[in-house]
């Protein structure tokens, strides 16, 4: 897919939108971005494992839509539109006990109405931890 993103992507901007919500808090933080990708890492620390000592699935789920919808937000107008989660899968392939997971999501589809997102979460190995597919509605913001 060509470039999707509206401009070159600022990671330090959208860093700074995390500030203070669930992706600050889980420490997931925006690394790197291509013309139609958006990267971030997120650690296996006790804020993101479930009781067993394993990265927490949900931790994944969260990781992944908030790669595929903060690249879905970066393709549209934000005085016009705004994307919004309308359906995520999650196949947790692989557990991670520590270390850092990264998140890459690639546009699939970027439509006027609709974005699908396809988000491939690995371990610190490259091994594939998580796959996901996050469909997004794009909505008018007034």
């Amino acid at each position: 897919m060509s470039r999707v993103f509206r401009q070159p992507v600022d990671l330090q901007q959208v860093n700074a939108l995390s500030r203070d919500t669930l992706i600050d808090h889980l420490g997931i933080v925006f690394t790197a971005a291509g013309e139609d990708w958006l990267q971030a890492t997120m650690p296996v620390d006790p804020r993101t494992k479930q009781p067993y000592g394993l990265l927490h699935g949900g931790a994944s789920v969260v990781l992944a839509e908030t790669l595929g919808s903060s690249a879905g937000n970066l393709c549209v107008d934000p005085a016009q539109q705004v994307c919004v989660g309308l359906e995520i899968n999650a196949n947790h392939l692989r557990a991670a006990r520590s270390g850092v997971v990264t998140g890459t999501a690639r546009a699939l589809h970027v439509g006027r109405t609709t974005q699908v997102w396809e988000i491939r979460i690995e371990d610190e190995a490259g091994k594939p931890v998580c796959i996901s597919r996050l469909t997004l509605a794009v909505v008018a913001t007034g």
